[in-house]
């Protein structure tokens, strides 16, 4: 099976490994980018296919006229895209006799659209999946040929969730190509009416408000900890980011949300609607003291 792959991010590095792993296809073409300037996890592919001496072309955010050439010019039976925000034009989704094979790391038809990795862990979500599926002209829309649960624990934080996935990922990619490349391949169509979309994150979305739950608190930690930009507070009218929190216990009611509660060395302890957050990994240079406030 002749395979194209589209693809400019580490997931994408981590699935394009495993497809040239496999001795049943032939990669006869990569599309990546040469920069990125909004994907925090940029990879650019040249390297890996000057290794494998797969023959490959730069293209923008949307694909162009002479990357769709290219594409046509290695005659795929299949290309597989990974880890690109852009919607693929229909003259890429018919090119290859057997489809055009994206990922998404949701339970799809729940979870369609941007950023399905950082929205379950702001809401706490204690389960997520690794879906790869055949692509329409829709956002995460088309039938689905392998779906695995992947658990979300309290600890795992952005790096951890992805390491997760994309361990799954890579063995699902192992089970279900071989079949592909004999013709021997399921489509589950998804249930529209069930389906969600996540929005694309804002820096708005990226500002601790002590009113909220100690817990609401980390998860937000969590969710945007490396390699994303990471959740931010004010102080000093200056925009703080924090790495790292942990919840404490504490139901003495007389203290306002963000109110610093103590200090010790690089720790802080700061007060929330409920409980509080011990802030373990931040940027804040000039330490405050007790009783100041984080907003």
């Amino acid at each position: 099976m002749r395979v194209c792959f589209i693809g400019c991010v580490a997931s994408s590095l981590h699935a394009l490994e495993t497809l040239i792993s496999l001795n049943e296809i032939c990669l006869t073409g990569v599309l990546t980018r040469e920069t990125s300037f909004y994907n925090s996890d940029y990879i650019n592919l040249r390297p890996l296919c000057e290794e494998y001496r797969i023959p490959w072309a730069y293209t923008g955010s949307r694909i162009e006229r002479e990357s769709l050439a290219f594409l046509q010019g290695v005659n795929p039976d299949a290309i597989f895209c990974v880890g690109w925000s852009s919607l693929l034009p229909k003259e890429i989704l018919d090119l290859a006799p057997l489809g055009v094979i994206g990922f998404h790391p949701s339970p799809l038809p729940i979870g369609r659209g941007r950023h399905p990795l950082i929205w379950p862990l702001v809401l706490g979500l204690p389960q997520t999946a690794s879906t790869f599926f055949f692509m329409d002209e829709g956002a995460d829309s088309g039938d689905i040929i392998s779906q695995t649960p992947v658990a979300i624990s309290n600890e795992d934080t952005a790096a951890t969730l992805y390491d997760k996935i994309m361990r799954i990922a890579k063995k699902q990619l192992v089970d279900f190509v071989p079949d592909m490349a004999r013709g021997n391949i399921c489509r589950l169509p998804q249930d529209h009416s069930k389906a969600s979309y996540w929005r694309k994150r804002n820096r708005c979305d990226g500002a601790i408000d002590f009113r909220m739950n100690a817990d609401a608190v980390c998860n937000l930690v969590k969710a945007l900890s490396s390699p994303y930009p990471g959740a931010h507070v004010l102080y000093k009218n200056q925009e703080i980011k924090i790495w790292k929190a942990e919840m404490v216990s504490y139901g003495e009611p007389y203290h306002e949300p963000g109110k610093i509660l103590s200090v010790k060395g690089r720790e802080l302890i700061i007060k929330c609607g409920s409980d509080a957050v011990l802030l373990r990994s931040h940027e804040i240079e000039d330490m405050p003291v007790t009783g100041e406030y984080l907003l």
